[in-house]
This record gives C-alpha cells, sequence and structure tokens, in this order.
C-alpha cells in the first residue's frame, strides 16, 4: 500500500469514527462556535501579529497559533519548510486553516484602506509608535466583523483576494505532499460547512462566510480523481446548501472570470457528473435523481452556468411588449377545482428562483463566455428516466430533484421528451374534463379536437374552424387533434394529422397567398408588412416552417435587432455595415436621408420615415449609428408589428403553461420545430428494424438502402415525406427515427405503401434492384391521399 493509498484509508477510519454534525444541533452548535471564533480572531491576530516581531525563532519552530493565512504567511512558512527541506509544519497549518470554516474565512483577505481619521492619528504619532500603531489598523481591518465588511461591498465583490489565492496555489500545488493536505482538509471541512448553512443561517449573519466557497474553487486540482470520491461530492452539497442571495453572489463573481475560468469550473462539475453516471448502474428503480453527488453537482454548475450568462454579450434592453389583452383562458374548470381542490399548478411559465434574484434571462444573453452546449452532460441524459423526471418536475416536492429545473444540461432530444410528456398530459386532462362535463352537465362527448376538411378548401375549412374553437373555448386547441378529409378512409392515428399540416403550410405560406415572403438567398419566410389577410389567420397558422433565428427570439420576448439582420435579411445587413464603415463623408457622398422606402404586395413603393420629417434629416457620420438602429428597428419589428402580435398570440394559446420557454433557447426552439437540417441516412440504416420476414442480411434490404443512397437530397425528403408524413429529421437526427420495413408479399407490380403513422415502410420482394428503384420513386414521386389497406 502506497502512502496516498494509507492516508485515503485512514481518512476513511476517522471519519468513520468522528462525530462531524449533530443530527439535533443545539442553539449553540457549530454556527456559534463559527462566530464566537471570528469576533475574537481579531485580538488573537493581532497579538499573534505583535509576537511575530518579538519572538520570530520561537514562531518559526512553532506554527501552533496560526489560525488563519494570508499570501506573505504562506511563503514565509514555505521558506522556512524549504531551508530545513521538512514541509510537515506547512502541512500541518493548511489542514488545520482549510479544515476550519472560521480559518478559511479569516485567510486571504484584501486589505481594508484606513479612513480619514485613522490615517490623521497614524500621522500624529511619534515616529517610535508608528509601526505598532499600523500593525494595529491593520489588524482591526482583517478582523472587523463580516456586517461592516458586507456595508461596502459591491454586489458582485468578496472580501478575498482571489489574486492570491492564485498565486498561492499555484506555489503549493505542485509538491504532491501538500496537495494530499488540500484535500483532506476538503473532506473534513464540507460537512461541517453543510451543517452550517442547514441548521444555522450562518450566511445571513456574515456574508463573507462565502469567502471560503470562493477560495476552495480556485484550486485547479478539484476535477482530479483524487477528490471525485469523497471531497467533491460532499463540498458540493455543502455549496448546494447556500441561500439565494448567496448563489447570485457567487453568480455575479464569477461572471468577471474569464472563459479559461468558467470552462475549468464547468470541467470540475461535469467531471463529477459524469463519474458518479458511469460508476453506478441508473435505472427505473434506482433513479439518477435520487443521487446526492449528480443533483448537488448540478445545482452547483447552474451558479456557473449563470455566471457564463451575466458574463457574455447581454442585451437586456430590446424586449417584445406583452400583449395587451391577456390570453384567452379556458371557460371550464380544471380536474381538481371540479373536484373542489385546489389548482396545483400556477398558470404561465415557470422562471426559475436565481434567474429572477439576478434579473436576467438567458434569452438576454447573445454570446456567452463559453458555449451553452459545453453545459450539456450527455451520459447523464442517457440514464435519466424522463417520465419520472417530468413527474417530479410538475409536483415540485421537496425531496424530490428534477433535472428539468435545470435544463442548461439537457440536450434537444432530452428536453423535447419532456415536452412530449407535458402535451400528453395536457391532451389527456382536457379529454377526463370533457368526459366529466359530459356526465355532469350532459354534453356531447367531445374528447378529440376534430377537424374534417376538403383537400381543395383546405385553408378555409380548417382556419374557419379553429377560429370559432379559439373564440368558444381556447383550451380546446390543447386536445389530441383528429383530422379527415372528406371523402377518404384514412384513420389518423398521427398519419393524416402530418399530411394535413403539410398541406396547410404548402398553401399558407405560398408567396401567391401574401401572407409571407420567401428569400431564395436564405431560404426563409418572413412576414408580408403589406398583407390584406386578418390577424385571426396569423394567430391560428403556427410553426412548420424556416424562419430566421430573430423570430424564435423575438417569440421568446426580445426585439429583432441590427445584428439580427445578418440572416434575416443579409443583403441588407451588410449594406448598413458598410455605411458603418464608410471612413468618407455620408452626407455628401451617399447623399440618404432618415426617410426609407419599401414595396407592397404588387410592387408598388411605400415610403416611411424613420424620423419626424424623416425626408429633410440627412444622415451623417455622426448620426449613421441612430439610422441603422432605427432602420432595423423597422424592418423587424414595426413594419410586421400587427401581423407577428396576432402570430404571437396563437403562439401563446397554446404554450402560456407549457415548460417550453422554461426549457428551450430560441436555437433549440427552431430545432424543435424544423428539425435537424443534416440528413443523416447512414444513421437511420443502423436504427431501423425489419419485420415479416426481412432482416439486415436480406438481398432486397441490402438493395433498398444502396439505391436510398444514390438518392438525390430532393428525392431523400420525398422519401421521408412518403414514409413518415414529413420531410424532416427529428430532433436529434435521423438515428432517433424509428422505421421499420416490413414484406409485403412476394415480386409484383404494386408499388410500395406505407403507414407514415407508424413509420412503416410495407415493401415487396422485387426481383431485381432496378425495378426496386423504379417501383419506389414511383411511389413517392406521386404519392398523396389515404385509403384503407
Amino acid at each position: 500500500m502506497d502512502n496516498n493509498a494509507a492516508a485515503v484509508k485512514a481518512l476513511e477510519l476517522y471519519k468513520g469514527n468522528a462525530k462531524l454534525c449533530d443530527p439535533h444541533p443545539s442553539k449553540k452548535g457549530t454556527a456559534s462556535a463559527y462566530l464566537e471564533s471570528s469576533s475574537a480572531h481579531s485580538n488573537s491576530a493581532c497579538s499573534n501579529s505583535k509576537m511575530n516581531h518579538k519572538d520570530v525563532h520561537s514562531v518559526r519552530d512553532n506554527f501552533k497559533d496560526v489560525n488563519y493565512l494570508t499570501e506573505e504567511k504562506v511563503y514565509e512558512i514555505l521558506d522556512i519548510c524549504g531551508e530545513k527541506e521538512d514541509y510537515s509544519p506547512l502541512i500541518r497549518v493548511i489542514g488545520r486553516v482549510f479544515s476550519s470554516a472560521e480559518g478559511l474565512v479569516q485567510s486571504f483577505r484584501r486589505p481594508k484602506p484606513h479612513t480619514k481619521e485613522e490615517l490623521k492619528s497614524l500621522q500624529g504619532k511619534d515616529e517610535d509608535k508608528d509601526e505598532d500603531e499600523k500593525e494595529a489598523a491593520a489588524c482591526s481591518a482583517t478582523g472587523s466583523s463580516g456586517e461592516n465588511d458586507v456595508q461596502k461591498l459591491a454586489p458582485d465583490e468578496v472580501s478575498v483576494d482571489i489574486e492570491a489565492v492564485r498565486r498561492v496555489y499555484e506555489r503549493l500545488l505542485s509538491n504532491e505532499k501538500i496537495e494530499a493536505a488540500f484535500l483532506n482538509a476538503l473532506v473534513y471541512l464540507s460537512p461541517n460547512v453543510e451543517c452550517d448553512l442547514t441548521y444555522h443561517n450562518v450566511y445571513s449573519r456574515d456574508q463573507n462566510y462565502l469567502n471560503l466557497f470562493v477560495i476552495v474553487m480556485e484550486n485547479n486540482n478539484l476535477h482530479s480523481p483524487e477528490y471525485l470520491e469523497i471531497a467533491l461530492p460532499q463540498f458540493c452539497k455543502a455549496m448546494s446548501k447556500l441561500p439565494l442571495p448567496a448563489l447570485a453572489k457567487l453568480a455575479r463573481l464569477w461572471s468577471h472570470y474569464g472563459a479559461e475560468q468558467i470552462r475549468r469550473m464547468v470541467e470540475t462539475f461535469q467531471q463529477l457528473i459524469t463519474y458518479k453516471v458511469i460508476s453506478n448502474e441508473f435505472n427505473s428503480r434506482n433513479l439518477v435523481n435520487d443521487d446526492d453527488a449528480v443533483v448537488a453537482a448540478t445545482k452547483c454548475l447552474k451558479i456557473v452556468y449563470y455566471a457564463n450568462v451575466l458574463g457574455g454579450d447581454l442585451d437586456v434592453e430590446h424586449n417584445e411588449e406583452e400583449d395587451e389583452e391577456p390570453i384567452p383562458e379556458s371557460s371550464e374548470l380544471t380536474l381538481q377545482e371540479l373536484l373542489g381542490e385546489e389548482r396545483r399548478n400556477k398558470k404561465g411559465p415557470r422562471v426559475d428562483p436565481l434567474e429572477t434574484e439576478l434579473g436576467i434571462r438567458t434569452n438576454d444573453c447573445r454570446r456567452p463566455l463559453i458555449p451553452f452546449e459545453e453545459f450539456v452532460n450527455e451520459p447523464l441524459n442517457d440514464v435519466l428516466e424522463m417520465d419520472k423526471d417530468y413527474t417530479f418536475f410538475k409536483v415540485e416536492t421537496e425531496n424530490k430533484f428534477s433535472f428539468m429545473t435545470c435544463p442548461f444540461i439537457l440536450n434537444a432530444v432530452t428536453k423535447n421528451l419532456g415536452l412530449y410528456y407535458d402535451n400528453r398530459i395536457r391532451m389527456y386532462s382536457e379529454r377526463r374534463i370533457t368526459v366529466l362535463y359530459s356526465l355532469v352537465q350532459g354534453q356531447q362527448l367531445n374528447p378529440y379536437l376534430r377537424l374534417k376538411v376538403r383537400r381543395d378548401h383546405i385553408i378555409d375549412d380548417a382556419l374557419v374552424r379553429l377560429e370559432m374553437i379559439a373564440m368558444e373555448n381556447p383550451a380546446d386547441l390543447k386536445k389530441q387533434l383528429y383530422v379527415e378529409f372528406e371523402g377518404e378512409q384514412g384513420v389518423d392515428e398521427g398519419g393524416v394529422s402530418k399530411e394535413f399540416f403539410q398541406l396547410v403550410v404548402e398553401e399558407i405560406f405560398n408567396p401567391d397567398i401574401g401572407m409571407f415572403t420567401y428569400d431564395e438567398r436564405t431560404k426563409l419566410f418572413w412576414f408580408n408588412a403589406s398583407s390584406f389577410e386578418n390577424e385571426g389567420q396569423y394567430t391560428l397558422i403556427g410553426i412548420d416552417v424556416h424562419f430566421p433565428m430573430v423570430v424564435y427570439r423575438k417569440l421568446m420576448g426580445k426585439k429583432g435587432t441590427f445584428r439580427d439582420l445578418a440572416d434575416a435579411n443579409p443583403v441588407l445587413h451588410q449594406s448598413l455595415n458598410e455605411l458603418m464603415d464608410y471612413e468618407g463623408s455620408v452626407e455628401e457622398d451617399m447623399m440618404i436621408t432618415f426617410q426609407i422606402s419599401q414595396t407592397d404586395l404588387f410592387g408598388n413603393p411605400l415610403m416611411y420615415d424613420l424620423r419626424e420629417n424623416g425626408d429633410k434629416i440627412p444622415v451623417t457620420n455622426e448620426n449613421r449609428k441612430e439610422f441603422v438602429a432605427q432602420y432595423a428597428e423597422y424592418m423587424l419589428n414595426k413594419s410586421v408589428e400587427k401581423q407577428f402580435k396576432a402570430f404571437r398570440r396563437g403562439f401563446h394559446m397554446v404554450t402560456n403553461e407549457s415548460p417550453l420557454k422554461y426549457l428551450f433557447r430560441p436555437e433549440e426552439i427552431e430545432l424543435l420545430i424544423c428539425g435537424s437540417r443534416n440528413l443523416d441516412f447512414l444513421a437511420l440504416e443502423e436504427t431501423t428494424e425489419y419485420d415479416g420476414g426481412y432482416n439486415r442480411d436480406s438481398r432486397i434490404i441490402k438493395e433498398f438502402w444502396e439505391t436510398l443512397h444514390s438518392f438525390g437530397e430532393e428525392q431523400k425528403r420525398l422519401f421521408l415525406q412518403f414514409t413518415t408524413g414529413t420531410d424532416r429529421a427529428p430532433v436529434g437526427g435521423l438515428g432517433k427515427l424509428k422505421m421499420i420495413i416490413a414484406k409485403n408479399g412476394p415480386d409484383t407490380d404494386r408499388l410500395p405503401t406505407s403507414h407514415t403513422c407508424f413509420n412503416v415502410l410495407l415493401l415487396p420482394e422485387y426481383s431485381t434492384k432496378e425495378k426496386l428503384r423504379e417501383r419506389l420513386l414511383k411511389a413517392i414521386t406521386y404519392a398523396k391521399g389515404f385509403g384503407m389497406l
């Protein structure tokens, strides 16, 4: 057994017999001891300081009186130990200070500036007394009570000299024996800190208590294997007990760190989460939600996440105005209210308490310090039982943690699954309420949102029916959709609804209709500012096409700005950028004013003044920044205000009580709606299952995949449309699509068919590869309509 293994074994034996925390702490427990030692620390520190000057040699032999550390004191002890080539005194001092909350809180304090009165009194003293008085003033500054210090600290400031802590760690961590002292001290410190915060509310008494978390987190070795087993999990549990104001202060402080420091902290907590996930077998009976270390590390990671947001490129000003009229709610009661119970869940979207405390939203951040993707933990996502996690999320019990409360750690696939459970439960809830109403009031049973439409009048039939439902009872829009095409026999198990949406989108977003415009360069749609359609149609159409990212940001409450023009209108964005960078005289050379022109639906020019009497106000080098901002404001917000408000109103009708806004960022909503743009058919081949006698090694199956891989992009999309009802890959890519290829008889002239509801392709066993290609292309090119097989 080597030295390290022996030390760990000894530590485990020690911990087994040590009483680290009272199960029923008395009024005068750990915190009281901490506060008493803190108040007494000033006097002992001062006497220690004087003794050091009078009897240096005796102190050098015995450092038992060192109860807290400064950078200078560490270097002094280090030099003495280096001379004797014996570092055991320094190891003992580090063990004593770093295992004591009061010692660590007092350590590495920033020097406090003297008041005017102190400076005058110092100047008036004799030279003989100058040195002693300066020491006394310094001692009172260092050992003053936490309340006095905090009053003079900014919300993002602590009394620790962070740079000094970093220099000390850099000197000491290169020595393996000294590093072990930090590890062992943290093991002893963490349970006591957890006890302080849980039972004694110590932070509210002395906010300098936060210092110890700042100091420990500066240790660059926290993510190393030695810490992962005991020390770091216990420390994370202690940190997770910090009250909300302390968490916010830490986030504000860390937001001033650079990307490198933020990434180091992220990697520390991610290492612990991954280590615990991999070393345990989590399943539906052994939930990862019940692992204290994983939960605590995730809560700590949330602090770093908001520090990453705060430290990034923030835009807290350009916010969309709330709807003047509230979103119409169901006239019906909820199931709980019908049964005489209180409503369990508050209406409206959930907001994270730390987000509220900090006064920012994730959507305010245009560019974080490090990419949001680095906060996602894939091993955790793989073992998370989302149905259970969603239940914990909705019930909001204190003893069950839901990872949906920390959506930054979840990937889009997992979040989508959470949203799926939420939608299904809402549908089932509306269905139960409908059944209950039918029993109590004798109403006709109608648990589904039924639409019967004609193919050649699909827009008129659908929008008229939906508009009536929206006016009568908007809650019906949350019911499960059931579509029936007039004159067709198809039963809607999902596939009919898919085709319905596809046809509606093709019709509504047809430029000839005039509701939207299409940019051939960007392949994106935008609202037609001069559309004649009424607002009700924008309210009810939903989203199912590629919009610029600014649309999703606007739906999440942020206005479009100049930088959003880059993808919404790249030509205009480039022109305005050139205007901003122009080095000559803008007024004389360009001769433009604060009046701009647009074309309406029929190509007629329309003039708009960005400022009052804009045609008389020239754009100059001095006001061009204002011109660019006003131009972008008009193009992205004012010109389409009426259309977008109606569009957003429809969006909120069905998502107002959904966790959509809480879980997803704008770019993730685009992925959720439009699917993955990357069509990886190799991934689809890997996950496809076979039935009816086919398997992966069947001749026709091999020929089928060879044929499909040889198709062009458009033909591949047609195949997806034919087989699944949509030409897009789901969130997570085609590998997440569960497709089945089933045998549909021997060689024949019949075309392949499909069950789009279940993503099943029925494929006859064609005799040749050429015949397979010809039959398949004909099927996917001319497929439309539903029938009974």
